[in-house]
């Protein structure tokens, strides 16, 4: 059931994996319309200097909006790029609901804080739990450039 107008949800987005697939669900099932913030080239790169992404912001876009398109058909989203954790959840009173992993909910709650200051609802916050791999440890990015795991989470090399 479609019970928010807006829905706010996030990430990289660099290889998109069954986690990633998770969030996109449950924020299509709650929302009529949902923002996907993407993280800049230049935000991945200052919040975390190490990471290795593979793809451009523009073709991570490109990517997400194919998946969008072949996974969920004719929905309602917008894409948003990111430039810090925040987006435009903290200045619309139009979005009334954020999707988030359990890793990220403490920059959810952080949202919460700043539209409370701004004299904003807070958002309602949905904890997609996470997605493991085969092998019990998380789906993630990193692990599938790392040749461990594959999108799904099944394992590619043996420990």
């Amino acid at each position: 059931m479609k019970s928010f107008k807006l829905v706010a949800t996030g990430g990289t987005f660099d290889i998109l994996h069954d986690g990633h697939l998770a969030l996109l669900t449950k924020s299509f099932q709650i929302g009529k319309c949902v923002i996907i913030g993407v993280t800049s080239d230049e935000f991945v790169a200052k919040k975390k200097p190490r990471r290795k992404i593979l793809h451009s912001y523009r073709a991570r876009v490109k990517h997400l909006e194919k998946t969008i398109s072949q996974k969920f058909g004719h929905v309602n989203y917008v894409v948003k790029k990111l430039n810090d954790i925040y987006g435009p959840t903290v200045l619309s009173s139009l979005t009334e609901a954020i999707v988030t992993s359990e890793e990220s909910k403490p920059n959810a709650e952080e949202i919460n804080k700043l539209r409370t200051r701004n004299g904003l609802e807070p958002l309602k916050i949905f904890i997609v739990p996470t997605v493991k791999s085969e092998d019990g440890l998380k789906i993630s990015s990193s692990r599938i450039r790392a040749g461990l795991i594959d999108k799904k989470g099944k394992v590619t090399i043996a420990k």
